[in-house]
């Protein structure tokens, strides 16, 4: 038996890096491109992921179909994945691999149960699959074992747990602390600039947190690329929390720093056309017009 073809859904950021290299590891990779942005086109061209055209199509021909989307739109689109199959048919294993809660797993497994489509929950945790380092994807579900073929090359590919929300909770986790630490370095910044120590609270940075400074100077001018599905994965993120007894607010605050960015003149910006010569200095001052607005 041969590889199994793999469909990906939608080829952004995350997605077309996940679908080039399991291009290169010998996988068939597919996407459904109808009504798409140029953007998603040129990224599917780049990592030679075959487009179908429409949904129906990407099912009937994908083994596997990898939901790789901003968290908002993962019901959505698992929803209709589903009626499609149940209006059609379709031999597919349904994986979603974006950064959503245990809850929100659950109503997912819901819409998969109707169909009798098996479905597997994945975690992905790090940057885009890249030459040297593995991205980690932390998979959960009695049928998790079904998709161990996409270990290997750039992805290391772990089984958490049978349970289905577990790869949920281990993301959640740990973005809980990753992403909601960017928003706090971030207003700390804003913060100092409007109330006019940004040039003295830079100077003890440096000093005295080195680890927080360099990754203020080397990330903080780049996230509002990314904000606008950050603030929904922090909405999740609050969920996750407030479902064991812990406050809401935290992480929901992160969500509201996170928009505040993608509201920016840099929140029109993609990791492809975002001005890498842009000096943490000069976005700071960037946000900050935004909340004096």
């Amino acid at each position: 038996m041969g590889s199994p073809a793999i469909a990906i859904i939608s080829p952004g950021d995350m997605g077309h890096v996940v679908g080039g290299v399991l291009n290169q590891r010998g996988f068939k990779t597919l996407t459904a491109l109808e009504g798409r942005s140029e953007l998603s086109r040129l990224r599917a061209e780049r990592a030679m992921i075959s487009d179908v055209g429409q949904l129906k199509n990407l099912i009937s021909e994908a083994n596997i179909l990898l939901s790789i989307m901003p968290p908002q739109h993962a019901i959505e689109f698992a929803s209709k994945v589903s009626k499609q199959i149940l209006k059609e048919g379709g031999d597919v294993v349904f994986a979603d691999c974006n950064a959503i809660s245990p809850a929100t797993t659950l109503k997912i497994k819901e819409l998969m149960d109707k169909a009798q489509i098996p479905f597997v929950k994945i975690g992905i945790i790090g940057p885009p699959p890249r030459v040297g380092e593995e991205t980690r994807f932390y998979a959960s579900g009695p049928d998790a074992n079904r998709l161990s073929e996409l270990g290997g090359e750039g992805i290391l590919y772990e089984i958490v747990s049978e349970d289905i929300v577990a790869a949920a909770a281990m993301k959640m986790c740990y973005a809980g602390l990753t992403k909601c630490t960017m928003t706090i370095q971030t207003a700390v910044l804003i913060a100092s600039e409007i109330l006019g120590v940004r040039d003295e609270l830079s100077r003890e940075l440096e000093s005295s947190q080195k680890f927080h400074w360099n990754l203020m100077t080397s990330r903080v001018p780049f996230y509002a690329a990314d904000a606008d599905r950050w603030a929904g994965e922090m909405h999740e993120i609050a969920q996750t929390l407030g479902s064991v007894g812990l406050t809401k607010n935290l992480h929901e605050g992160a969500g509201d720093i996170f928009r505040l960015m993608a509201s920016s003149p840099l929140g029109e910006e993609t990791r492809e056309t975002l001005d890498k010569s842009r000096t943490l200095e000069d976005t700071i001052r960037i946000f900050s017009k935004m909340v004096e607005k």
